[in-house]
C-alpha cells in the first residue's frame, strides 16, 4: 500500500489496535491518531467494574503504554475533536481549525450514551468515558441508594459493583427481564434472580417517567405510580453510534457507518471499524453492528492486515462477556431463536450453557460460568459439524469432540 499518512479518528481500542497492527505488519508510513478524550486510548469494559470500584487507575486500563506511541512513531493527538471530513480533498478538520491530510482515513468514533429527556444535572450520570466513570465513582462514594434506569450490560454491571460497595440499589427495566433482547427471557430471569439474591431491587416492566430534586435527594416517579428517593441515578438505556461526521461528509450511514466486509465505506480510502461500523458479515449475509470490546479489537487488527496487503474479510463469530459478582456471562455466535435454546447444565445451579441449534449445527451459545463450552463453540459456529439435542444435553460428551479434525495439510478429514 501507499506510505501516505493514515489518520485514525477515535480514541478507543479499535483505533489503537489498528495502529499497533499496522506497525506489526511493517507499515512504516506516518500514522496520526486523533481522539477527543484527554487520555490515550484505553479499554472501556473495566469502567463499570474494577475501575468504578476504585481498584484501577486510568493508566491501568490503557490499550497501550503511553511510551508505545512515541517508540513506534505514532503521532498521538488527544483532547482533539474532529469537526469535519473532506473526503474529496482528503482532509480532516479539527476544532482548532487545523486541516490534517490523509492517504487513508479510519473512522473509529464509537458510541455515545442514549440520553433520556428530563434526566440530567447534579446526581444524574451516564457511563461511557473514563471521565464519566471518575464522576460516577466520586458520587458513588457518598451515595446510599443508587437508582439505575435500564438493566442492560452497563446497568447490571454497575449494580453489581455498587452492591459490592455496600450500596442500596434499585433497577428499573421496562422489558420482561434484564438483558432480555440479548439473552432471551429465560436467561434474563436467571440473571435477575442473581441480582435479587444479592439485594438488588429489580423492578421489571417499569419505566422512570420524571425526576425531581429535594434539598438533598433525587425523587423518581415511574409509569406505575411508584416514587423512589435516591442519591444517584445512572441512566443506562443503550447507546447510539457516533456517525454524524460520516453523515455530514456524505458517507452512507444507517444505524452506524455502512461498510463492506473489509471495512470500506462508500468513500474511497475511508474505512470504519468498531462500535460505529455496521459491517457486512459474509457468513451471515447482512450488515451487523456490534458494541463489544472484542469485536472492536479484532476489526482493528483485521483492517491493519488488509491495509498492508492481506485482503481478508472480517468473518469472526461475535463474542462478548460480562462479569457480575462471581458470575461470568459469555456468548459467541448469533442465536436463531432465544426462546428455543438447548440447555446443558442447570439454570437452578446458575452454571449452564444454552445453545442455539439450526439444522443440526450450533449457531450460538450463551454460557454462565462455563468458559470451556464457549471456547469449543467458538470453534464450531462456522465449522462443518453435526450435533443432536441429546448430545448437547449429555454432559459426559466433551464438546471439543464435535470439532472437526483436520489433516496436517489443513483440509478437513
Amino acid at each position: 500500500m501507499s506510505s501516505a499518512r493514515i489518520v485514525l479518528v477515535g480514541g478507543g481500542v479499535a483505533a489503537a489496535a489498528t495502529a499497533a497492527g499496522l506497525r506489526a505488519k511493517g507499515f512504516d508510513g506516518p500514522i496520526t491518531l486523533v481522539g477527543d478524550e484527554p487520555e490515550p486510548p484505553y479499554e472501556r469494559p473495566p469502567l463499570s467494574k474494577e475501575f468504578l470500584a476504585g481498584g484501577l487507575r486510568t493508566e491501568d486500563i490503557a490499550a497501550r503504554p503511553p511510551t508505545w506511541y512515541l517508540d513506534n512513531d505514532v503521532e498521538l493527538r488527544i483532547g482533539t475533536r474532529v469537526t469535519a471530513l473532506d473526503v474529496d480533498r482528503r482532509r480532516v478538520a479539527t476544532e482548532t481549525g487545523e486541516q490534517l491530510p490523509y492517504g487513508t482515513l479510519v473512522l473509529a468514533t464509537g458510541l455515545s450514551p442514549r440520553r433520556l429527556p428530563g434526566f440530567a444535572g447534579e446526581g444524574v450520570h451516564y457511563l461511557r468515558t473514563a471521565a464519566d466513570a471518575h464522576g460516577l465513582r466520586t458520587r458513588l462514594a457518598s451515595a446510599r441508594h443508587v437508582a439505575i434506569l435500564g438493566a442492560g450490560f452497563i446497568g447490571c454491571e454497575v449494580a453489581a459493583t455498587a452492591i459490592g460497595l455496600g450500596k442500596q440499589v434499585t433497577i428499573f427495566e421496562p422489558a420482561t427481564a434484564p438483558l432480555a433482547p440479548a439473552l432471551g427471557a429465560a436467561i434474563g430471569t436467571v440473571l435477575m434472580d442473581i441480582h435479587r439474591a444479592r439485594g438488588v431491587d429489580v423492578r421489571i416492566g417499569q419505566t422512570a417517567t420524571s425526576l425531581a430534586r429535594t434539598d438533598d435527594r433525587l425523587v423518581l416517579d415511574t409509569d406505575r405510580g411508584d416514587h423512589l428517593e435516591c442519591d444517584l441515578v445512572l441512566v443506562g438505556i443503550g447507546a447510539v453510534p457516533n456517525s454524524e461526521l460520516a453523515q455530514r461528509a456524505g458517507l452512507a450511514v444507517g444505524n452506524g457507518i455502512l461498510v463492506d466486509e473489509y471495512g470500506r465505506t462508500s468513500a474511497p480510502d475511508v474505512y470504519a471499524i468498531g462500535d460505529v461500523a455496521a459491517r457486512h458479515h459474509p457468513r451471515y449475509g447482512q450488515r451487523i453492528r456490534v458494541e463489544h470490546h472484542d469485536n472492536a479489537l479484532r476489526q482493528g487488527l483485521n483492517l491493519a492486515a488488509n491495509l498492508t496487503g492481506t485482503d481478508e474479510p472480517y468473518s469472526e463469530p461475535h463474542w462478548f462477556w460480562s462479569d457480575q459478582y462471581e458470575y461470568s456471562l459469555q456468548s459467541v455466535g448469533r442465536a436463531i431463536d432465544l426462546d428455543d435454546l438447548v440447555v446443558r447444565g442447570s439454570f437452578d445451579r446458575r452454571e449452564f450453557s444454552a445453545f442455539s441449534v439450526a439444522e443440526g449445527r450450533i449457531t450460538a451459545v450463551i454460557s454462565l460460568n462455563r468458559p470451556a463450552d464457549v471456547l469449543a463453540a467458538r470453534r464450531l459456529v462456522f465449522a462443518e459439524h453435526t450435533v443432536t439435542i441429546d448430545e448437547l444435553r449429555d454432559e459426559t460428551l466433551p464438546l471439543k469432540r464435535l470439532v472437526p479434525r483436520r489433516s496436517p495439510a489443513g483440509a478437513p478429514r
